[in-house]
């Protein structure tokens, strides 16, 4: 049964991220009245594109500024909404200490956000964007699961503090949300998984998006060893977003929800900029074999360590996402039209 009733506000935490904004969008397009949440609330370049999208619709925007690390600074943004959508959680691959950058506000924040909710009577419903990082680490895995892929049922076992502390810090955070769920009576939960994010921002002033880094870095031939194939699966923001307001509004759903669209790798992406870019911008046609990125791709990115790649490059990464096409009727978006898209949204942006 989808639930129309409109008369109570819904939360959106992290509402100026990548994500979030498009999630934001999303909700007021359907004329429902918003609570977003930011960390900053008096950065105009991080909001007025918020502000921009809520004046062109028929919903309604209230900002509110919240910190992920301080539990009560989101009881006045979660008055009276009836469903919590939390968004705000870091994704980062460079970063100097995990613990403080990447686990704890992941950990903290869902643990705050939760404990908010549970004092709010009005909240009956809260959908989490987890990431596919919660099911697995390394392709390798896969070979280990029926046809070679990832289903809902899985969850990470490999991630630690010291190897991929991102996928770790997404494990924990879903594994702490199910636990408090199991305490308590009063709202159920809907966790969405998705994997690599691309597509265009609503924000073309500010973004420091991770997915955004990596096609920037294509497009700027960076990668000048050659692009390693290196496996991902793609989904696009505008198809994630719009499984959030699927799952939230749907009382038929409950549970983890991979959302993945296309099953590929880095060097597959970089072929279909180059098809269309390759004249204007130095991407590559290179590909790196294995061997070249084990030695030397270290040299170029932190996180290709010869234990990742070892784990990872020409393997396939595969993801079972009959759940989310079967229950909710989810259509795709092309896989060439969001890695386009999204290099359309950098050249305008001028980061490029």
């Amino acid at each position: 049964m989808i639930l129309k009733d409109k008369s109570k506000p819904v939360l959106v935490t992290g509402a100026n991220g990548y994500i979030g904004s498009w999630i934001t969008k999303e909700l007021l397009d359907n004329n429902y009245t918003v609570h977003a949440t930011v960390r900053d609330i008096s950065n105009k370049n991080k909001i007025n594109h918020l502000l921009e999208i809520s004046s062109k619709s028929n919903g309604k925007l209230k900002l509110f500024e919240c910190d992920l690390l301080i539990e009560s600074s989101f009881f006045p943004a979660m008055q009276n909404c009836s469903i919590v959508f939390h968004t705000a959680s870091p994704f980062k691959l460079n970063f100097k200490n995990p613990k403080e950058e990447l686990i704890n506000p992941a950990l903290n924040g869902t643990k705050n956000v939760i404990n908010c909710a549970n004092k709010i009577d009005s909240v009956k419903r809260i959908v989490i964007t987890s990431s596919c990082a919660a099911i697995y680490t390394d392709a390798k895995e896969l070979l280990n699961y029926e046809n070679g892929e990832i289903n809902e049922k899985i969850w990470n076992k490999t991630a630690s503090y010291k190897y991929n502390p991102y996928s770790y810090s997404k494990t924990l955070a879903e594994k702490k949300a199910w636990e408090m769920y199991k305490n308590q009576t009063q709202w159920d939960l809907v966790v969405l998984n998705p994997s690599f994010v691309l597509g265009p921002s609503l924000n073309s002033k500010f973004n420091t998006s991770e997915s955004y880094n990596i096609i920037k870095q294509i497009g700027k031939g960076f990668f000048k060893f050659g692009i390693p194939k290196l496996p991902i699966g793609v989904v696009d923001v505008r198809d994630l977003a719009k499984a959030h307001y699927k799952v939230a509004f749907n009382t038929d759903c409950f549970g983890r929800y991979i959302v993945n669209s296309s099953n590929t790798n880095f060097y597959e992406l970089s072929q279909i900029l180059y098809k269309k870019y390759g004249k204007e911008y130095p991407i590559t046609k290179k590909y790196a074999p294995k061997w070249i990125t084990w030695l030397f791709g270290y040299f170029f990115n932190k996180n290709l360590t010869r234990e990742y790649v070892s784990k990872n490059i020409n393997y396939e990464f595969k993801a079972n996402n009959s759940r989310i096409k079967r229950e909710l009727d989810n259509k795709f978006t092309p896989l060439f039209k969001t890695v386009e898209d999204t290099f359309e949204s950098i050249i305008d942006s001028g980061i490029i």
